[in-house]
């Protein structure tokens, strides 16, 4: 009987001053299995799928076995206004995929100035 894998993955959201990290587990993945994408709505979109295949043969009985294993899972996460959307670069490292949301930096004007007394 084929088995469904119906548990999401953890997923972890970090903030530094320069970006926002998200890290999803997906232990056993390689990147050919994740698209990570901005829909039309400038949301971030990150769907993972995975199909295996397993065959197992009894010489003695002549039984041929099948397991179906097959993961899908899809996140669409609301970015925050301060992302710079065509910098967000995505990796996968050790069952874990990053995607790194770099901040738009803005500089701060220092409003230094002499004060006239009247």
């Amino acid at each position: 009987m084929p088995k469904a894998n119906c548990t999401a993955p953890a997923i972890n959201v970090k903030e530094s001053d320069k970006a926002y990290t998200v890290e999803l587990a997906a232990p056993g993945m390689k990147k050919e299995d994740f698209n990570v994408h901005i829909n039309d709505e400038g949301n971030l979109i990150i769907k993972m799928e995975s199909k295996n295949e397993k065959k197992e043969e009894d010489k003695n009985t002549r039984y041929l076995r099948r397991e179906f294993s097959y993961s899908k899972f899809e996140q669409t996460l609301i970015l925050p206004d301060d992302v710079k959307k065509e910098e967000i670069s995505a990796k996968v490292e050790h069952g874990v995929l990053t995607v790194e949301l770099p901040k738009l930096v803005e500089e701060k004007v220092k409003l230094s100035r002499q004060i006239d007394i009247a």
